[in-house]
This record gives structure tokens, C-alpha cells and sequence, in this order.
């Protein structure tokens, strides 16, 4: 019997869709929980700012590192394994953390963490592309961002507040929730692994051949690096802001709310009428919500309803992008490649985030951070205009 996706089953009955929302529902569970608490038990130990910087940069360091190296784990492993490798990496860790809260052994925990969250991003983004037919990808897309985001919207803001008024026990144990999927994981993994053995080549590929591989990844990769890019600098900075904690919440949450409904309901859009058409506009408008978060920064600038309206209009283009390249890295390669699609995306998403955080950092400490935002709107723009120029000659591997 064909294990081929079926073009008429609703998204949600599709074949190994659900033990997908599972794994991704618990795997950035455990993600989002320890994102904002690690560092922060780094510095219960004594840790200074900048070795509380350090949790999270290792952790996306190894995570970009582990990422370059799960499309060869998934053609000999195979998915099952690989998957339930991952969650387990992601998962049990996070116990380890309540032994002490020395910066050294946080970042050791955090690099095992990290090779699991590499296995999660890409495996995800893979799997959407293996079970639902081309036609309808973008949908499904949106279906997966939501389950990705939901916990990340609900956790992050939470995860600081739990630790240091409840206990960090608590955080740590709850942290562990990636272990238990290790049932949808191998339900999962068996499924893709019929797809695998259902006819899909998963060879090596010659090295002339990789390049044209990489070569048509170029384009979704410099756009989803130019949003990610800021975005990271608001995730990052934006309880610095002159407007105030409270301020910086609620931007968060308009942010974070904007990206995940954004990227849900571009998808109908994207299967209907192609993604190209769409991400030279996003990125317009991605620049231009920076800059009112800029002008809402400067010396006599408007109020804080100004910044939390731009960070939501970024969200828009943060969320939407996020979906429209990953549609557009699908259809650039061969099926037989989804995964080093999933790889090299998940690669560029992390590296923006990376240096969203350092670029505007750097900037923001000679200048101001009203010009280090304009600086990424600046970006946006410019890879607006060679999306736009780029969008009718992308070569297809």
C-alpha cells in the first residue's frame, strides 16, 4: 500500500500529522521554558551578564553546529531513531540542571540541548514537507508554526516569573517534557521511514550537484536572515527600552501573537497564489514597523503605544516570512532533499536570531538602539528589492 501523501485527507488527518504536533508541542515546550531560565539560574551561581549571555549562545551554537549533520543522520539512522535521539537530548538534560548552578556545567548542559533542538527544528520542518503534498504545504505549514509558537507565547513571558516565585525545580522538571515524546517521536519516525523506503532517494549527492542545491536555497535563506535578524534584536533587547517592563511585555506578546497567527493564515494565500509575490511587501513592512519602534525609541520620541505597535506590525513579517520561505525552500530542491531545505533554513533562522542580538548590540552601544533598528530596517529593504528583482529567475535545483 502507497505511503504517499493523500490529497484528500484534511491536513489534520493526514497520516503521522498528529504525532508531529506532539512532538513539536512538547520539544518547544522544554525549549521555551529554559530560554529565558538558564541564564537566569547562571546567575543565581554568581554568573555576570555576560556569562549569562553565554547560556543561550552556546545553546545556538551547537544547535546550528548539530544542524549541518542531520540530513546525513536521517539517510543512515533513519527517522525514527534520529527523532527519538533528538527529544531525548532536548528532554533529560534538563534534570541535570538542578545538580548546580555553576556557569560551566549550564553550558555543557546546554550544548547537549542544543544537538537535541537541532534534531527538533529540522526533523519538523522536514516532516510537514514529507506528509503533505506540495499543493497544500503552505497550510500545513501554518499548522506546525502554530504548535511551535503556542508554547513559546505561553512559556517565555512565564518560565523567569515560575522559577523565582515558585522554585527553579519546578522550571527544571516541567523543562523535561521533550522526553516524553518520545512515543509521538517513534510513531512518527515510522511513518517517515515508510515514506523513505516508499521509493524516496536519499542518496549522497555529488558535490556539483549540492552546489546548485545551495545555490537555489540562496534566496528564501538572505530573506529569512533579513527578518530574523531584527527579530532577534527585539526578543533580546526589548526589556532595556526607556519605556519599561511593563512596556516590553506587552510588545513581546504582540509580537510573539502577531508571529504565530501571521504565519497560520499566510499559508492559504501562499498554496493559492504562490509565496514570491508576497515577501517583497512583508519585508516593506517589516522596515517599516522598525521604524516606528525607532522613532518610539529616539530622544523626544512618542509614546510606548508607538512601540508596541510597531514590534506587532514586525511580528506580522516576522511570522508570515517565516512560513513563505520555508514554502519557497521546499519547491527550489528535489523532494529527495527536503531535509538539507529543512537544514539550511533552520540554519539561517538561527543565525539571524544570532545576530539580531549581537549586531544591534554593538550598535546600540555606540549609537543608540533607534539607530541600531533603522540599521535592520535598512536590511529589510535592500533584500526587498533583490526579492523583487530575484523572484522570476530563482534557479530550481
Amino acid at each position: 500500500m502507497s505511503t504517499q501523501p493523500d490529497q484528500t485527507l484534511p491536513i489534520m488527518r493526514v497520516p503521522g500529522m498528529r504525532a508531529l504536533l506532539g512532538v513539536s508541542l512538547l520539544g518547544f515546550a522544554g525549549y521555551a521554558l529554559l530560554l529565558p531560565t538558564a541564564p537566569l539560574w547562571a546567575t543565581h551561581g554568581g554568573a555576570d551578564e555576560g556569562g549569562a549571555g553565554l547560556v543561550n549562545a552556546v545553546l545556538m551554537l551547537a544547535t546550528v553546529a548539530v544542524q549541518t549533520t542531520v540530513p546525513w543522520a536521517l539517510r543512515h539512522w533513519g527517522w525514527r531513531t534520529t527523532l527519538v535521539i533528538g527529544v531525548l537530548l532536548l528532554g533529560l538534560p534538563s534534570f541535570a540542571l538542578m545538580l548546580t548552578d555553576q556557569l560551566a556545567w549550564i553550558l555543557a548542559v546546554s550544548a547537549v540541548r542544543g544537538a537535541g533542538f537541532a534534531v527538533l527544528t529540522v526533523c519538523g520542518a522536514s516532516a510537514v514537507a514529507e506528509l503533505v503534498d506540495a499543493a497544500r504545504r503552505g497550510r500545513a505549514i501554518g499548522v506546525y508554526g502554530l504548535a511551535v509558537a503556542f508554547p513559546q507565547l505561553v512559556l517565555v513571558p512565564s518560565a523567569a516569573w515560575i522559577a523565582e516565585s515558585v522554585d527553579f525545580r519546578v522550571v527544571f522538571v516541567i523543562g523535561a517534557l521533550p522526553a516524553l515524546a518520545v512515543p509521538f517521536a517513534a510513531a512518527l519516525g515510522r511513518r517517515l521511514d515508510d515514506v523513505a523506503r516508499d521509493g524516496l532517494d536519499t542518496g549522497d549527492r555529488p558535490r556539483r550537484e549540492r552546489g546548485r542545491i545551495l545555490l537555489a536555497l540562496l534566496l528564501p535563506s538572505l530573506v529569512l536572515l533579513a527578518v530574523t535578524t531584527p527579530g532577534g534584536a527585539l526578543l533580546t533587547f526589548a526589556p532595556q527600552f526607556r519605556h519599561g517592563a511593563t512596556v516590553a511585555v506587552l510588545g513581546l506578546l504582540g509580537f510573539t501573537a502577531a508571529a504565530a497567527l501571521a504565519r497560520w493564515l499566510v499559508g492559504g494565500p501562499a498554496d493559492r497564489f504562490g509565496p514570491s509575490r508576497f515577501i517583497p511587501p512583508l519585508l516593506v513592512l517589516c522596515a517599516g514597523g522598525l521604524a516606528l519602534c525607532a522613532w518610539s525609541l529616539s530622544d523626544g520620541g512618542p509614546g510606548a503605544a508607538v512601540l508596541v505597535a510597531g514590534m506587532t506590525v514586525v511580528g506580522i513579517s516576522y511570522g508570515s516570512l517565516q512560513n513563505l520561505t520555508l514554502v519557497t525552500a521546499f519547491a527550489a530542491v528535489p523532494d529527495r532533499d527536503r531535509s538539507v531545505a529543512s537544514a539550511v533554513w533552520n540554519i539561517g533562522f538561527d543565525t539571524g536570531t544570532g545576530l539580531g542580538s549581537l549586531v544591534v548590540g554593538f550598535i546600540a552601544a555606540g549609537t543608540s538602539f533607534s539607530v541600531g533598528l533603522l540599521t535592520t530596517a535598512a536590511l529589510c529593504v535592500v533584500v526587498a528589492l533583490v526579492a523583487l528583482g530575484g523572484s522570476g529567475s530563482r534557479p530550481r535545483a
